[in-house]
């Protein structure tokens, strides 16, 4: 047996990604359940795919949470961006830290005190709950992770490249979008992929920014499954779990391209 792999820790490991992974294989093995009963096997079917495919509800709300994560994923790039540059070019200005614990503070804040802070804010400004009001508060924490993520690989960023830029003349903001930019695109891929993948996942902040018309599609499963869970909800949540999955090995694949590239430099 290889160095570091005894039979506790090959037990441990295994019990440990069963408990993770064996109640999501159940979820998608049953998505494909012919009966209504979801814990009981009636062999194998794809009606449950239909009939989501076939439920307006649900399409309206996948359609309101694809929206709302596009544009606050983007939003989440953009301002995120500036953040992580800002906390990596200026070492040193006034108010840092206070500028620093706002851009984090979303990553360690309860998911329930962000979204009651938000929806206090909406109505303290008077503004009307929906699209754009979830948009703004899934936008508050995915630049957060988008800073997290531009921040780590600016500080890797080889300065020399930046001022042999500027040497040969270009200024400041030319050298960022020029030589800057595309060395960290792999960073912003990732950041924003990141910040995507939390958008189509969130419920509770959600919960909290929503009105008329902008239900989510975690709001709408979570306000179905409290009538009881159908291998309909089975189906809705695999493809769920496809999404999020392939989200995540594309900004692996990103990441570990990036690594390559910075370690062939």
């Amino acid at each position: 047996m290889k160095e570091g792999f005894t039979p506790v820790t090959v037990t441990a490991l295994t019990l440990g990604f069963a408990f993770l992974y064996l109640p999501i294989l159940l979820l998608v093995l049953f998505s494909f359940n012919e009966s209504r009963l979801v814990t009981v096997w009636g062999g194998f079917s794809f009606k449950w795919y239909a009939e989501m495919l076939a439920n307006r509800q649900l399409i309206d709300a996948a359609w309101v949470t694809l929206r709302i994560g596009l544009v606050s994923a983007t939003l989440a790039l953009a301002i995120g961006t500036l953040a992580g540059v800002a906390l990596t070019r200026f070492a040193v200005f006034r108010g840092r830290l206070l500028f620093s614990g706002m851009v984090f503070a979303p990553l360690v804040m309860p998911e329930v005190i962000t979204g009651l802070s938000l929806l206090l804010l909406f109505v303290s400004l008077e503004w009307s709950r929906g699209f754009w009001t979830v948009v703004f508060a899934h936008t508050t924490f995915g630049a957060a992770y988008v800073a997290v993520v531009v921040q780590s690989r600016l500080l890797s960023f080889d300065m020399l490249l930046e001022e042999a830029a500027m040497d040969l003349g270009a200024p400041p903001l030319k050298t960022f979008f020029v030589v800057t930019l595309p060395v960290i695109v792999p960073a912003l891929a990732s950041g924003w992929l990141l910040a995507f993948t939390l958008s189509l996942d969130d419920l509770v902040i959600a919960s909290f920014a929503t009105g008329p018309g902008a239900t989510t599609l975690p709001m709408r499963i979570y306000s179905q499954v409290r009538l009881g869970v159908t291998p309909e909800i089975n189906a809705v949540s695999t493809v769920l779990i496809g999404i999020v999955t392939l989200g995540v090995v594309i900004a692996t694949l990103v990441q570990k391209r990036d690594y390559l590239h910075r370690r062939g430099q």
